[in-house]
């Protein structure tokens, strides 16, 4: 495919599922609120509780029934368009960026595998991921939160270090986040619908709702509002090449989930209680560690002599334009772009100098740079880069 084609292509799903994401997890976030901040002290015969609120010069009053109005509203809105839409913008996303050029951006490099064969492993895990979870979510542990979450969180990071190991960091981190979307998905077309659905035709019917499926479609939900913030982090994530370049990718994202679900817990329950307001700092603690932690190690020179002799610029300037300015040039050879990636070019000595930085995260610190190592960058050139860098980045 064209690579301008592609590039615009990109551009309008990645916006598209960005609009119905914000509108999904905006409307989980908002009922979640206001589930939170009904008044139930005195409520109304039929209902939980009550809230009044003013937003953009208006007051509003809203009010929860315990299980559901005498009788239906002519108009009842439904919120379900928002999770089907931001999925399969998602999906194609995932296919137009990982799996039409799965050799550059899906396949670790020197795993062995195919690119046909990691599609097929990124697509299975997908399905294979809903299908476990609901199995365990449908089981005994649905009784039991805390063990269900536990057994949860542990399955994910076990996929996130199984998926390390055949795709690329940045691959791996968005089929954990795909595999969490898909399930908040299925959460919502296979379990909270139909219960609303089953609710609502049961009132129209003048038969006694079922408390059952409400209740079980309350567990989904709850499971979706604590999996948005790992989610949102994921969709950010290829931005910050020490995560999901770092060895340990998989556990710096498995402890950043879990710092994401203490900060979610706390808003949830902040309005009742502030015993987990050590929550955000200890988020914040944990930021800090792991940024410690991932800090890039100082490469052992291949050869002795190299830590006290500086690097020639020259040489230097040649390994970056064979193994880099492929894609990250004016005019790119690489066939997969049109542009350079993130306008980033490197065709110049003061480009490159200016880039210094951002060249040692992306090859030195964490080689998540060549994509795909598609231009064979050595151990050893990483390391004359990393030297020349650290001497001070001199283009004389």
């Amino acid at each position: 495919m064209d690579p301008h084609v592609t590039e615009w292509l990109n551009l309008a799903i990645r916006w598209a599922h960005m609009i119905t994401g914000i509108a999904w997890i905006g409307a989980s976030f908002y009922f979640n609120w206001l589930e939170n901040h009904l008044d139930r002290r005195t409520p109304r015969e039929g209902l939980a509780g009550d809230l009044w609120a003013i937003h953009g010069g208006g007051i509003y009053h809203l009010e929860k029934y315990k299980l559901a109005p005498p009788q239906m509203p002519e108009q009842l809105h439904w919120f379900k368009w928002e999770a089907y839409t931001t999925f399969l913008t998602g999906f194609v996303l995932l296919a137009v960026v990982y799996y039409l050029n799965a050799e550059l951006y899906l396949v670790a490099p020197g795993s062995g595998i195919s690119a046909g064969s990691a599609i097929a492993i990124g697509i299975g895990s997908l399905i294979a991921g809903w299908f476990i979870y609901d199995f365990l979510c449908d089981s005994g542990l649905g009784k039991k939160p805390t063990y269900l979450a536990l057994l949860l969180f542990i399955l994910l990071a076990a996929a996130a270090f199984a998926l390390s190991q055949v795709f690329s960091g940045r691959a791996a981190f968005i089929h954990i986040g795909a595999i969490i979307g898909t399930i908040m998905v299925g959460n919502v077309f296979r379990i909270i619908m139909p219960a609303q659905r089953a609710l609502v035709a049961a009132i129209n019917s003048g038969q006694e709702p079922d408390p059952g499926l409400p209740a079980k479609g309350l567990l989904r939900s709850r499971h979706n509002n604590y999996f948005t913030l790992p989610v949102l982090f994921i969709m950010i994530s290829n931005h910050f090449p020490s995560t999901y370049g770092n060895e340990n990718s998989w556990l710096i994202l498995a402890v950043l989930a879990v710092l994401s679900v203490l900060v979610r817990h706390y808003f949830n329950i902040r309005h009742n209680s502030q015993k987990f307001a050590w929550a955000i700092p200890a988020a914040a603690a944990g930021m800090i560690a792991l940024a410690f932690i991932s800090a890039p190690k100082p490469a052992a020179m291949t050869q002795t002599n190299r830590a006290n002799t500086p690097e020639n610029f020259q040489a230097i300037q040649q390994i970056i334009s064979d193994r880099c300015t492929v894609c990250h040039s004016a005019s790119p050879t690489n066939s997969a772009f049109a542009s350079a990636p993130g306008g980033v070019i490197m065709d110049t000595p003061e480009q490159m100098q200016q880039l210094a930085t951002r060249i040692h995260a992306q090859s030195v610190a964490t080689q998540a740079m060549p994509l795909g190592n598609i231009t064979g960058m050595t151990l050893e050139e990483r390391e004359r880069i990393g030297h020349w860098i650290a001497s001070g980045a001199s283009i004389n």
